[in-house]
């Protein structure tokens, strides 16, 4: 594990620790929904050498910002995080916000990823929870409740909370939730609002991906796209739901990215 060191603490080395203006934050936590650190490390730094700044992002082609996330998956996120850019820049005239009612105005920014941009972005002490935090809450604190409602770890979070230096705690929460990981702790099914990720193999996702992957290369109608995907009955559906995202348009019977 690779460590850097602040003051008399040591934290894991990430790209969105060494340098936490929001932008960064923003990408890395839209990033790293569904994503392990490892995966997202790489993928992150070569998205912001692409998109370095929101108005670099927020001027970019959709299709070129889902070329940069391919190997993520989860292309949704792409598309927020490219309509969360261009807010920024039109609606906050390039000034990133600052308030959680703001935050939550953005595409894709839920009550947590709000939070986390609080913390991380800006230091403020805002109460927030995700899998590394509720893996540390249960094992110290609900460790004998069959159910634990995420209000309950809020409570306790809130009283626990450092709130003189609230990004360098969530760091220090996030690594240590890691760790227990590591060790063989695997509490977060005790959690109410735990759901496993379902498995891409044979997924409806599976066939969203190799759509996307296919139109990043070229256009093309969807016969020849089925014939080339050698498509089951999943076809249909993740056609039609990428074309309901959004992030799949027809023009002149062809299939193509959303420009």
């Amino acid at each position: 594990m690779l460590l850097w060191q602040k003051g008399k603490e040591l934290y894991r080395d990430m790209p969105w620790r060494n340098d936490t203006r929001p932008y960064y934050v923003l990408v890395s936590e839209l990033m790293l929904q569904q994503t392990q650190v490892p995966r997202v490390i790489p993928k992150f730094e070569a998205f912001i050498a692409a998109f370095p700044d929101e108005q670099t992002l927020a001027s970019a082609s959709l299709a070129h910002v889902l070329m940069a996330w391919q190997g993520l998956g989860y292309n949704r996120r792409a598309k927020f995080l490219h309509e969360a850019a261009k807010r920024v820049v039109n609606e906050f005239e390039g000034r990133f916000p600052e308030s959680a009612p703001e935050l939550l105005s953005l595409p894709g920014v839920g009550t947590n990823t709000a939070g986390a941009i609080l913390a991380y972005a800006f230091n403020t002490p805002a109460i927030f929870v995700e899998t590394n935090i509720r893996t540390v809450y249960i094992h110290h604190f609900f460790n004998d409740t069959e159910t634990v409602d995420d209000t309950q770890i809020l409570k306790k979070l809130n009283e626990t909370l450092d709130r003189e230096h609230p990004r360098e705690f969530y760091w220090s929460l996030m690594d240590y939730g890691s760790w227990l990981k590591a060790q063989g702790v695997r509490n977060n099914t005790s959690s109410k609002h735990y759901k496993k990720q379902s498995p891409l193999e044979g997924s409806i996702r599976q066939v969203r991906g190799q759509i996307v992957r296919r139109l990043v290369v070229s256009d093309c109608d969807e016969q020849t796209l089925r014939r080339e995907l050698s498509a089951d009955g999943r076809f249909e559906l993740a056609l039609s739901g990428l074309l309901s995202d959004g992030l799949v348009r027809v023009t002149a019977g062809r299939l193509h990215l959303t420009k």
